[in-house]
């Protein structure tokens, strides 16, 4: 189906001509279609991206103000042959 561009000293016929603009229309067009499909996928992605950030967010303000700093409560800890 694809015939690669090579420069030669023989015309073109007008055939072969539209040949290899269809074929470029045809490329055109899945280049088209894939860059649709790319830009779909990379809005999803942040969509995803903006929800695990205030999933972080809402879990960090949930966290005690410690974060562990100080000395903790051995009933917080699990027993060791946990």
């Amino acid at each position: 189906m694809s015939q690669e561009f090579e420069p030669s000293s023989v015309p073109e016929t007008a055939a072969q001509l539209e040949q290899r603009i269809t074929e470029l229309e045809i490329k055109a067009s899945f280049t088209e279609d894939l860059l649709d499909t790319l830009n779909a996928q990379v809005a999803l992605q942040q969509q995803q991206i903006e929800a695990l950030v205030r999933e972080i967010t809402q879990l960090r303000r949930q966290m005690p103000d410690g974060r562990g700093d100080g000395p903790r409560s051995l009933r917080d800890e699990l027993p060791p042959h946990y």
